[in-house]
């Protein structure tokens, strides 16, 4: 053996973690080809999650979102409203056959412009005197949701998620005589978990709400083995409509205890609200005078932001404009899946076995929230599936700063030849969006996606 031999193997038993930090990503699955993405470091206009446009819907003569409004909405990287229908006619007697038809136009365009909508019902605009009433009583209230059930079992697919609603003015839960104890609050909530498909959250206005309505507590958050199943804790999200106002976001939080739930619950449930005005918490980074430790960027990771109004307070997203956060945080809400490395079978065959290992990570400040499927598509060179794979993988777990591996073993179907090519499809859950590519998630990768089909490309071969 020669010095330099010699030496080198000293070395290597000396430093043996400092041998292992260099190996490129070529090493990590010896025998399968290696593939390198390409992330995108453009806006997105993903489905169910990012900045929203809010609508408020006060009339029965409504047409819903037109054609021209729903393509500026995904121009800018939009693909969500805040429908928010107000029931002031309403009050004292049942919502009428106008206005639940239209109700039924603003889905169906929502259908027709490939959107979805945070959901909401309340009565009045107003939290003083001459506004009210504010709201209806808990029976009526019962009513209207009896009344609305059918269309939201009819159109949940283009529903992200329902906020509570009804209660107080705006339907924020707070300024009310119609609703002050627990009780008729939690008929409410019962209402709409009934009304509201299993497959959709309800959001609730503060993490106190859910703990003292249904019993919950800070020590009994919700884990990977409980989320996402048809159960009340699973199924009540959160919606802070007055984020970094204040240090309590203006009553939303009554202490640490209140944080520390929603921001672990949020990692399974959806989170979202707006701003309302101007403080020191709501800087991008945090400021020497402020008790905010975190900054807006690292806060909306924190609470796994899904959705922000864009509207809404102005001179808070003027502040993120110019200091220069404004578009990461529109990249972020939600998820930002990025392919990093794709690692395939070297000199794949027709009928036989195809290893594919995915390296996704999720730049987002959330995963995703609801159903979503996963599969893996073969087409051939005009664009025919040749055949599809369900991926042993769920988005929903794909967590917000962490690379997921998914490592899978298909069988190539027998008889084929010529050129193919391997992509990954995330389309909706709901069957009628399913083949709408603009329901489809788009990898955020260069030379990548397919806008005619929604798939992904992970790589092409010849059989």
């Amino acid at each position: 053996m020669n010095t330099l031999s010699r030496n080198l193997l000293l070395l290597a038993a000396v430093l043996p973690i400092a041998f292992a930090c260099v190996k490129g990503p070529e090493d990590k699955f010896p025998g399968l080809n290696t593939v390198t993405y390409k992330a995108d470091d453009a806006v997105i206009p993903n489905p169910e999650r990012g900045f929203y446009t809010a609508a408020e819907i006060h009339e029965a003569n409504r047409n819903g979102i037109s054609t021209d409004g729903a393509t500026a909405s995904r121009k800018q990287g939009r693909t969500l409203y805040l429908l928010e229908f107000h029931l002031t006619d309403f009050v004292n007697s049942d919502i009428s056959d106008d206005y639940l038809q239209c109700i039924r136009r603003y889905f169906e365009s929502l259908r027709n412009g490939g959107l979805k909508c945070i959901l909401r019902f309340c009565y009045s605009n107003g939290m003083y005197e001459q506004d009210k009433p504010w709201d209806a009583t808990p029976d009526q209230v019962e009513r209207h949701i009896a009344q609305v059930k059918p269309l939201i079992q009819e159109y949940y697919d283009v529903i992200l998620v329902v906020q509570a609603g009804f209660i107080g003015s705006w339907g924020e839960w707070y300024y009310t005589e119609n609703f002050t104890d627990d009780a008729s609050r939690k008929r409410v909530v019962d209402a709409l978990l009934d009304a509201v498909p299993a497959q959709r959250q309800i959001e609730l206005r503060t993490p106190e709400f859910k703990m003292r309505l249904f019993g919950f507590s800070s020590a009994d958050t919700l884990t990977r083995a409980t989320a996402h199943q048809e159960t009340t804790k699973a199924r009540l999200g959160g919606h802070n409509d007055c984020y970094l106002a204040s240090s309590s976001d203006q009553g939303t939080y009554r202490g640490n205890t209140d944080r520390q739930y929603w921001a672990s619950e949020s990692l399974y449930t959806i989170m979202g609200g707006e701003t309302c005005g101007l403080s020191g918490f709501c800087h991008c980074e945090p400021q020497p005078d402020s008790k905010n430790a975190h900054g807006v960027l690292a806060d909306m990771a924190i609470n796994h932001f899904t959705y922000l109004n864009q509207g809404f307070h102005q001179g808070v997203l003027k502040r993120w404009r110019e200091e220069g956060c404004f578009e990461e945080i529109q990249k972020r809400l939600g998820y930002r899946f990025v392919l990093e490395h794709g690692y395939f079978t070297k000199s794949p065959k027709a009928g036989e076995e195809l290893r594919v290992v995915l390296e996704i990570r999720n730049d987002g400040f959330a995963p995703a929230m609801n159903p979503r499927d996963a599969e893996l598509v073969l087409t051939d060179e005009g664009g025919s599936v040749l055949k599809t794979w369900t991926l042993n993988s769920d988005p929903r777990y794909w967590m917000p700063g962490e690379t997921t591996t998914v490592d899978q073993t298909i069988t190539l179907p027998e008889g084929i030849s010529g050129e193919v090519t391997l992509s990954l499809n995330l389309p909706d859950h709901c069957t009628n969006l399913r083949s709408n590519p603009l329901y489809s998630i788009r990898l955020a990768n260069l030379d990548t996606w397919d806008e005619e089909t929604g798939y992904n490309t992970l790589t092409s071969f010849k059989l």
